[in-house]
């Protein structure tokens, strides 16, 4: 007997990719329904071989499905997360809405698992940031064997992080370039022309001159991993499609070599060493996507601190960032809570 569940948001770039990584991994599921807006209703996806048309999330009755991954933005779920939860199903939501609220989990299966337990305290599992998601696994590990003090970290974040129209407009723009008409396409989705160039500034600039995407780095790691850790962010936007990269610098209580956290990481879950000193011995984010794993290459010991060690880490943020970890959340949670057939 397997689960029923429920995908809304199936039209967007995180919602078809939910679908593609149930199908993937063969998730148990008897039933699996396809929801999104009503202007969307209709419009077929893809599930494996099959190709299931959108319901209209408005009138869906979530009554006898076991679990609803949503990948609809903060203010839709807002409306509909509490309906699915009230009426039985599980949400994983991947919106930032309740990341932050103590009683709700934000989970990575590999980092902390045991939170899943929590989940029935309101029925819903928090998916976590995508740069933070790649970030803990890579750092669980050796948190464990040495304990981090302070991570800096910056990212190099994909425009597929900030949905279709900034994939849209990062193509535009770059095809505008080569157009001989010479047809400028002005910034939309971001605040300075995207092709050819990084913007340092996702999400809403804070009080303290942070960005609210570096908060959620500092946040959340500290609620997934250990809340005395320090991190320092800062976010970048580059003209890549799919892929987060970063760059981590990190500072450990006690000593760890490269050599150690290097063959720790190959037993980690969810992490894969890429590891040569030599001309593309490492891995970008064009080779990481349509992969499960999180990256992890340049490690090096870092002699500006104490204890000190330096690292790049590269995932597809569509996947570990955002629609794998979910699944990975339900899979987690069938295991451990559902246990259904």
């Amino acid at each position: 007997m397997g689960y029923r569940i429920a995908v809304a948001g199936a039209t967007g770039n995180v919602g078809r990719e939910m679908l593609n990584i149930l199908s993937e991994r063969e998730f148990p599921a008897d039933e699996v329904v396809a929801l999104a807006s009503r202007r969307s209703l209709g419009t077929e996806v893809s599930y494996g071989d099959e190709t299931l048309k959108t319901r209209d999330i408005d009138q869906f009755d979530f009554t006898g499905f076991d679990i609803a991954l949503f990948a609809i933005g903060s203010e839709a779920t807002k409306t509909y997360a509490p309906k699915a939860a009230k009426a039985g199903a599980v949400v994983i939501d991947n919106s930032s809405l309740y990341r932050y609220e103590p009683d709700i989990p934000l989970i990575v299966p590999e980092v902390n698992p045991d939170a899943v337990e929590g989940y029935s305290k309101r029925n819903i599992i928090a998916n976590p940031n995508c740069s933070t998601a790649q970030m803990v696994v890579a750092l669980k590990p050796l948190h464990d064997r040495a304990k981090i003090r302070r991570v800096v970290v910056s990212t190099y974040q994909s425009v597929s992080g900030a949905g279709k129209e900034a994939m849209d407009e990062l193509w535009n723009q770059t095809r505008s370039k080569f157009d001989m008409l010479g047809n400028e396409v002005a910034p939309q989705k971001f605040t300075k022309e995207i092709a050819f160039n990084v913007i340092p500034h996702i999400d809403v600039f804070m009080d303290d001159g942070s960005t609210k995407e570096e908060w959620k780095m500092v946040v959340e790691t500290k609620k997934i991993i250990d809340k005395s850790i320090r991190v320092h962010a800062t976010c970048v936007r580059v003209p890549v499609f799919v892929g987060h990269s970063e760059s981590l610098n990190i500072e450990f209580e006690d000593p760890l070599s490269a050599e150690e956290a290097r063959e720790i990481l190959r037993e980690a879950p969810g992490c894969m060493v890429v590891d040569k000193r030599e001309d593309g011995g490492y891995i970008t984010p064009r080779e990481c996507v349509g992969e499960f794993a999180t990256y992890i290459s340049r490690l090096r010991d870092d002699p500006t601190v104490d204890n000190g060690l330096a690292m790049w880490v590269v995932s597809d943020n569509l996947r570990k960032g955002a629609a794998l970890n979910a699944v990975q959340i339900a899979e987690l949670l069938g295991r451990r809570c559902l246990q259904k057939g």
